[in-house]
């Protein structure tokens, strides 16, 4: 989750917690935890609109830790997916071996 959030907040920062909240598939509530926990950490900082009249709203700009471990959740990610997929193509493979040797009932 924490992936996702920094990864929809490095392209859009300015997205509402609201927005963010069904774009990653959370409640509000969970949202608002995970953004402090982020700005806690350092990894998110709290920005004004100065062009927004609504003063109350904010955006998020991923600090350069942020973005550090953005790349770093961002290679995990993509190894895991990548074992992942290594792991159903041979047991693909292993499937369609099984259906190519056995015969058909016609045969």
């Amino acid at each position: 989750m924490r992936f996702r959030i920094l990864k929809i907040l490095d392209n859009s920062p300015e997205m509402s917690q609201r927005d963010l909240a069904r774009a990653v598939g959370i409640s509000l509530g969970s949202v608002n935890f995970q953004l402090k926990a982020l700005v806690d950490k350092g990894l998110v900082k709290l920005g004004n609109f100065s062009a927004n009249p609504d003063k109350r709203r904010y955006s998020y700009i991923l600090t350069p830790r942020g973005i550090a471990t953005k790349t770093s959740l961002t290679r995990r990610f993509l190894a895991r997916k990548r074992a992942e997929y290594e792991a159903l193509r041979a047991e693909i493979e292993a499937l369609q071996s099984e259906v190519d040797g056995e015969p058909t009932p016609s045969e």
